[in-house]
């Protein structure tokens, strides 16, 4: 009889490990991940007890009232970050932006004209474009499909999941139509 409340602890201590391990996989992956990854973390391999680890992970930072949060998205994915409040305050003190500012503007114009050739691209980015596509389709930002002799160019989920934009292609450009205008508008005041 003394066996089963001590296994009963050793099972709450290894839910409590498993709901660490999601914690830190979220921390350090700095984007969304699939239950399936999670599970491969704690080792736990009924997705239903992970999403419920996960879950109860969210809320627990709901309580809290931080600065940080722990979404679920679209294909029971799990990302923690920043509530939006506070992007805008602390964004310049992040230590490694994710991409230098040549290929963030190739990714801001394939995004906003995707589906789109690769060299239409290159025609308007320059020979340069071919590296920031390569890069950008390493990181899993863009993907590339073969067109007869040619390549197109479109946004991953994981795009408008790191960027917090619809997956939605008309509403996702008229997110980046209004994040454009914004810039040139800072542009402008700070210049002005």
């Amino acid at each position: 009889m003394e066996n089963k409340p001590q296994q009963q602890v050793k099972t709450v201590e290894d839910l409590g490990k498993a709901k660490a391990l999601i914690e830190a996989a979220l921390y350090a992956s700095g984007y969304p991940l699939e239950l399936k990854t999670l599970c491969s973390i704690t080792r736990i391999y009924s997705k239903r007890k992970v999403h419920e680890l996960a879950k109860n992970l969210m809320e627990e930072y709901n309580k809290r009232g931080g600065a940080l949060e722990i979404v679920e998205l679209e294909g029971q994915r799990f990302v923690m970050q920043l509530k939006p409040a506070y992007v805008g305050r602390v964004k310049r003190l992040s230590v490694k932006p994710l991409l230098t500012e040549g290929p963030l503007k190739t990714l801001s114009y394939i995004a906003y004209r995707q589906p789109v050739a690769q060299a239409k691209v290159v025609a308007i980015r320059g020979q340069q474009a071919y590296e920031h596509i390569e890069k950008l389709e390493e990181m899993g930002l863009i993907k590339r499909e073969k067109l007869g002799k040619s390549w197109i160019l479109r946004t991953t989920n994981l795009f408008a999941d790191y960027f917090n934009l619809s997956k939605d292609l008309r509403l996702m450009k008229k997110q980046l139509e209004a994040m454009f205008s914004q810039m040139e508008k800072a542009k402008t005041e700070k210049s002005g």
